[in-house]
């Protein structure tokens, strides 16, 4: 008996699904395309998020994919959208919108606490006949139609970003040109990107909105050198009325990339079009950028976008559970708030156990012990990332039996300069902090010397035993 699909995504090409396509083709399709996602996502991701999924419809224009519950869609929407697009892409030769949709017998398996509203299923029907296509857009740019502006929750370490960036979308190219966004994984970068570019297109019919990674914008340069398709690629890029390019960082070290962004940003800079760019990091801490594109990065304006506090993670969480028509305790909320600080993404992971947890459990709410355990490891790696350079400095002066005012003096004898740079390389790779903060906390040291002391460690650990592990010991004992 075939299974009743529901809650397609609203799209008026539903009557041009290709009938035709033998159940066979469509699985072998999407083992190719699950075959490119292992690559790109660890074992436990695809075992947990793509493993259930299967393809069942194909047309020219998009693909649906038979997802087990709504759960599955909002994480993959949320998190693995553009993967997923460059998976099918590389499969089909073609960009194609994503669409989903749930079985009748899944739906009916989830307790009422994870289940759609069925007000929202009868609006999502009412879309779907009137032809409307609120999200069919935003899936085709690679974007999640979930990432807009309303759904962003603004607090005081994001507020002048989220503002710059509805600025930038009110009027692009009249405001800040370009925008540079930077700041730590998980803290809402791509999300004000995409919702630039979802407002503009929204708002401007016909704009040439044009959202891309800067890894993907390389894979693009590099497959068109080879199958002499440059100009093409130069048309596609350049004659964009709004470029977002996301983790611009990766251009480091990529000479031949960098020479043809440049070119790419002096057309469309000098064509009066709006370019917004992320990384994390400023423009000047971007190791091997060359300085023509640092300072053309700086020309307009720099936000940075910084950790939410408790309040403003708080309601994150609420936001995210109204989106999935879930129920959470707010002292649940308030438990993910307060031990999940530097990281909204995984905050997001976190919430997302919750509700499975509470799906396969029958709307039953976890312990505070459950939670502990629920979360072992996000709860760890979440510890990992809290430590701070004050806790670094008294910890590796203990190690090396220096006095902590070491740590920041301006003295160089080898007994002392060494662990101080082993402190150094630790604050950079246990912490969130800039090279400028981190130079600063040692004495005021330049972002420069902090990256002299980083690679010097990194070769010594790879040539020397001791220093090995001292670091690993001193890696492990921060990270308790």
């Amino acid at each position: 008996m075939a299974r009743q699909l529901l809650f397609f995504n609203p799209s008026p090409l539903q009557d041009t699904v290709d009938k035709t396509s033998p159940t066979q083709d469509l699985s072998e399709i999407w083992a190719e395309i699950a075959s490119v996602m292992r690559t790109e996502v660890s074992p436990y991701t695809f075992d947990r998020w793509f493993k259930e999924i299967e393809l069942v419809e194909l047309t020219e224009q998009h693909l649906i994919l038979l997802a087990p519950n709504n759960i599955y869609q909002f994480w993959i929407e949320s998190n693995y959208i553009h993967l997923l697009q460059s998976a099918i892409m590389l499969v089909l030769r073609s960009p194609r919108a994503v669409k989903f949709a749930l079985c009748e017998k899944s739906r009916e398996s989830l307790p009422a606490a994870v289940r759609p509203d069925p007000i929202e299923k009868e609006e999502e029907h009412e879309e779907k006949e009137s032809g409307t296509r609120s999200t069919g857009a935003s899936t085709a740019l690679g974007m999640n139609p979930r990432n807009n502006f309303e759904a962003f929750v603004v607090g005081p370490t994001n507020q002048f970003a989220q503002a710059a960036c509805k600025a930038v979308a009110e009027s692009p190219s009249k405001t800040y040109n370009p925008l540079f966004i930077y700041g730590g994984v998980g803290l809402g970068k791509t999300h004000l990107m995409q919702a630039i570019g979802q407002h503009i297109s929204g708002k401007k019919k016909g704009s040439k909105v044009v959202y891309i990674t800067s890894e993907s914008f390389t894979n693009e340069f590099i497959d068109a050198i080879q199958n002499n398709t440059l100009i093409k690629f130069r048309k596609r890029y350049r004659q964009a009325d709004i470029l977002l390019i996301d983790d611009i960082q990766f251009l480091a070290d990529k000479g031949r990339t960098q020479e043809e962004f440049f070119h790419t940003f002096n057309t469309l800079f000098d064509g009066r079009k709006q370019i917004v760019l992320s990384s994390d990091r400023p423009p000047s801490e971007i190791a091997s950028l060359e300085t023509r594109l640092v300072s053309r990065f700086e020309w307009g304006l720099t936000a940075e976008l910084q950790v939410p506090d408790t309040e403003t993670r708080v309601a994150i969480l609420r936001k995210k559970a109204e989106g999935m028509a879930i129920k959470v305790p707010s002292a649940v909320l308030q438990f993910l708030a307060e031990r999940i600080r530097t990281n909204v993404r995984r905050l997001e992971g976190a919430l997302m156990r919750v509700a499975s947890y509470t799906s396969l459990n029958e709307g039953l709410s976890p312990s505070v012990e459950k939670l502990e355990q629920l979360l072992k490891d996000i709860l760890h790696e979440e510890a990992r990332r809290s430590i701070t350079i004050d806790q670094i400095q008294r910890r590796v002066a203990e190690h090396f039996d220096v006095r902590l005012a070491d740590m920041t003096s301006k003295r160089r004898p080898q007994n002392i300069a060494f662990p101080r740079q082993i402190a150094m390389y630790l604050a950079r790779e246990l912490t969130k902090t800039s090279l400028s903060e981190i130079g600063y906390a040692f004495g005021g040291r330049d972002h420069g010397t902090v990256l002299h002391a980083h690679r010097l460690v990194k070769e010594k650990i790879l040539k020397d035993d001791k220093t090995r592990h001292a670091v690993s010991f001193l890696d492990s004992q921060l990270s308790r």
